[in-house]
């Protein structure tokens, strides 16, 4: 079966690993986002699935629009053998058929191209729990005990088709983004390629249940001291290693947050050191954070931080 791979990020660089390793399904071709301007220097920098596919020597492009004319030509020919391209009237008129494998893709796929294939969603939960582009981080903030991955049919629903393939991963109570995304991937990948090979039966998505999972933004990374420091532990684990976790200090300068813990001690609330520690009050409880980033600096303990900058709030 010729199949083609759209995806962009480490997850989905990981489940391309695990397709090309399979003799009946390696992609005839991938296709993934263009280089963007990334870190302090704002240096052009390849999404990992191209770098990936790079390395695995895979057949690879990066269309501004996968919607294009263009993108769909690349689809519509790839894995065809040399002396099988069509030619004259026929050539305008005909469509091949391909399997679209579509994960972590970053990109609305659009009509005619959601019609033209037959076309997978690697997706990253249980659905029709936590639909939409942060499954992961939601799930862990939202204290679920279990995940999952489904295979399902793209459509124009957001993360509404069928599911023909579903698996639960339970998530362990220290799990972060990082730990419980390195199970995810490998999980799906192995049930992609189960779901090309034995071509199971999509069954329509219970109607009960249905949640989103928003993208992460700026007011999801700031650890609001307003609430219960079981929350915002949480939140940490979600947003850690890819995104980060915040406190704001009392100078309004924002620390970022890479790990931290519930601490059975008060503190004010806000950010404050206590014995040696750095502490966040919430209402109520209290974090200790115990690896912190300045921000235009790296990752430290919140001793060495405390060391060089002072407490909190000094001038």
């Amino acid at each position: 079966m010729s199949t083609v791979f759209l995806g962009t990020s480490e997850f989905a660089a990981a489940v391309l690993e695990r397709l090309a390793r399979s003799d009946a399904h390696r992609p005839a071709l991938v296709l993934t986002r263009p280089d963007r301007p990334s870190g302090r220097g704002r240096r052009l920098t390849p999404p990992p699935v191209a770098e990936r596919a790079r390395a695995l020597g895979l057949p690879l492009a990066q269309p501004e629009s996968v919607n294009a004319p263009e993108a769909r030509a690349l689809i519509a020919r790839a894995g065809r053998a040399a002396g099988e391209e069509p030619s004259g009237a026929h050539a305008a008129a005909e469509h091949v058929r391909r399997t679209l494998v579509v994960c972590a893709f970053g990109a609305l796929i659009k009509e005619p191209l959601l019609s033209e294939h037959d076309i997978l969603n690697v997706h990253p939960s249980r659905l029709p729990r936590w639909r939409g582009a942060a499954p992961i981080e939601r799930a862990i903030m939202a204290g679920d005990t279990h995940t999952g991955v489904s295979i399902m049919r793209l459509t124009a629903g957001l993360d509404s088709g069928p599911v023909c393939l579903a698996a639960r991963e339970p998530i362990h109570p220290q799990d972060t983004y990082g730990s419980l995304a390195e199970r995810l991937q490998r999980l799906g990948g192995e049930l992609l390629v189960r779901a090309l090979d034995e071509a199971p039966p999509f069954v329509a998505q219970e109607q009960d249940g249905v949640s989103y999972a928003e993208k992460i933004g700026a007011a999801d990374r700031l650890l609001d001291p307003s609430r219960p420091a079981v929350e915002l532990e949480r939140v940490v684990r979600a947003l850690q290693p890819h995104i980060g976790a915040r406190a704001a200090l009392a100078d309004g300068t924002l620390l970022g947050v890479q790990r931290a813990a519930l601490a059975q001690r008060s503190a004010p609330l806000g950010v404050s050191a206590g014995e040696g520690s750095l502490l966040l009050g919430c209402t109520p409880g209290t974090l200790e954070l115990l690896v912190v980033k300045p921000a235009g600096g790296r990752a430290m303990e919140a001793a060495a931080y405390l060391r060089g900058h002072g407490p909190p709030g000094r001038s």
